[in-house]
């Protein structure tokens, strides 16, 4: 499916949930984005972390919910359910989806200002940098005989002042590679709309539609 078309898609079927109370229509997304992940070949490693995170999260919330005896069991699997959509519907997309290949559909497709859908890009990029600017920032740290941990106010201004940084190289950068906001622009690669896309993003949306008004409670 396209990439704009899959990430509004997305974005409609959480929303929904949401603001409904139907479980069966949230365990049927869980096993429709297992199965789509399978498929995608996500490694089995990904997989369970996408499992064992949620599953610690919404167990914890369902048992605090539990303990006030203010809820019914329906309203608790739906809670628990609910977690696991979003975190397995945002997963597959995720694990599915080339940053690139977004960034692209993103302005073309959806007509996003080139600066915004290649700032997303570029910030996507960064976090490989990020990670280990952090991993030195903590490392000097130690040379002094401080420990920062991740609640430690200064290891996350430290990082920022080093993104600002960065962001003026990339914005020479991009100037320097003859990137003019609001100028014509020409693509190298283009990324179709095809109308299977809009019949597959339709048929989805009316498929939830009908669970959730006429599924199972």
């Amino acid at each position: 499916m396209n990439p704009s078309l899959k990430l509004a898609l997305v974005i409609l079927i959480a929303l929904e949930v949401s603001f409904t109370q139907v479980w069966t229509v949230n365990v049927a997304l869980i096993i429709i984005s297992l199965i789509l992940m399978f498929v995608g070949h996500v490694k089995w490693k990904r997989l369970l972390w996408l499992t064992v995170v949620p599953l610690f999260f919404a167990s914890a919330l369902v048992w605090s919910l539990a303990l006030q005896g203010t809820t019914t069991h329906h309203f608790l699997i739906v809670i628990f359910t609910r977690m696991f959509v979003y975190v397995y519907m945002g997963g597959l997309f995720t694990q599915t989806t080339n940053p690139l290949t977004l960034t692209r559909s993103l302005e073309q497709n959806a007509k996003l200002p080139s600066k915004f859908a290649y700032g997303f890009l570029a910030a996507f990029n960064l976090m490989p940098k990020i990670q280990a600017e952090v991993a030195t920032i903590k490392a000097a740290a130690l040379m002094r005989g401080q420990v920062l941990h991740v609640w430690s106010p200064q290891l996350y201004f430290k990082v920022i002042l080093a993104a600002m940084n960065w962001s003026d190289q990339l914005a020479a950068a991009m100037t320097s590679h003859g990137f003019v906001e609001g100028a014509p622009r020409t693509h190298a690669v283009t990324v179709a709309l095809r109308a299977r896309d809009w019949w597959l993003c339709g048929i989805s949306l009316i498929l939830v539609q009908v669970g959730l008004f006429i599924g199972l409670p």
